[in-house]
């Protein structure tokens, strides 16, 4: 059984050191799942219940109107993000839904000829907590051959939606070729845990500056996420003086790629690059920079 671990790296953070001595590491991230949330379509009972406003229309019949919204994200919101990054010249992760980049063709090559990273998000935008055992070996596996085949890499990381399953950890080190995950919110570091007697590497991820929450209410106007997204990164930049910290910002295109706050993207972006010792990364980068420099250490 998987036990808990509320004691961490305590009152005595490591004082670790990042590329080029960074006060910082910045992590964005990009939730592509457009395409890929529940649609009577696909012969779910039901359609996505997330959208941008709540919905009158009675549950198992097309909510076309929430559809659009999530169109609106791959139609439009990915291109504006890709360029902003491009223009800003930052790098991403993109968490990718194997299905939501089948449906859309131009989006999975776009990431790849841009430098960002292709990440494992699932094969479909579903929970996997609510699977048995070989239905999420199988969601898994689908999920790999898919992103090569629309990508021409494989994802080295895997995120589910909300949360892991109890088997989640064990399927994919099972799986094979993965390195690590981010199904954890328990920390402003990356971390060691025990899979089958065997260190993994887990790279928390975090909700607190996630734009999910302009949908649901948390926040009520765009300047809301910059100012989340900005003490954050302050109060994190700041604690870097000495032990230097990891900051995880979660969008999504349909969210955050709409042009009112898109623009608070930017203004972020820009504000955290006018600052020396901040280091722009990809989740990779940033894992394989722990695996080298501080390796699990031995049982004693």
């Amino acid at each position: 059984m998987q036990s808990r671990d509320l004691i961490g790296y305590g009152p005595n953070p490591p004082a670790i050191e990042w590329p080029n001595k960074a006060r910082i590491a910045v992590s964005l991230v990009v939730n592509y799942e457009e395409g890929s949330e529940y649609s009577t379509l696909d012969g779910d009972p039901a359609g996505e219940t997330i959208g941008e406003s709540p919905s009158p229309v009675p549950s198992g019949q097309r909510d076309l109107a929430n559809e659009s919204f999530f169109e609106y994200g791959s139609r439009v919101g990915i291109w504006r993000i890709l360029n902003i990054f491009d223009q800003l010249n930052v790098p991403a992760t993109f968490y990718c839904c194997a299905l939501a980049l089948e449906r859309n063709p131009f989006v999975g090559p776009a990431i790849v000829k841009y430098g960002h990273e292709v990440f494992g998000h699932g094969n479909r935008w579903e929970e996997y907590f609510k699977m048995s055992r070989e239905e999420e070996r199988k969601a898994i596996h689908q999920a790999v051959k898919s992103i090569i085949k629309t990508t021409g890499e494989r994802p080295l990381g895997w995120y589910c939606r909300y949360g892991p399953s109890l088997n989640t950890r064990e399927l994919i080190v099972e799986e094979g070729g993965f390195i690590y995950d981010c199904n954890a919110y328990n920390d402003d570091l990356p971390f060691y845990t025990i899979v089958k007697q065997k260190d993994w590497l887990v790279v928390p991820y975090s909700l607190e500056v996630n734009d999910s929450k302009l949908w649901r209410g948390d926040m009520s106007q765009p300047k809301d996420w910059f100012e989340t997204a900005k003490n954050t990164f302050d109060l994190l930049y700041e604690e870097g003086s000495t032990h230097p910290k990891m900051m995880s910002l979660g969008l999504h295109c349909r969210i955050i790629g709409k042009p009112s706050r898109a623009i608070e993207l930017i203004r972020f972006i820009e504000y955290a690059k006018s600052k020396p010792g901040v280091w722009f990364a990809k989740r990779i980068e940033i894992a394989r920079w722990w695996l080298e420099k501080y390796p699990p250490r031995p049982a004693t």
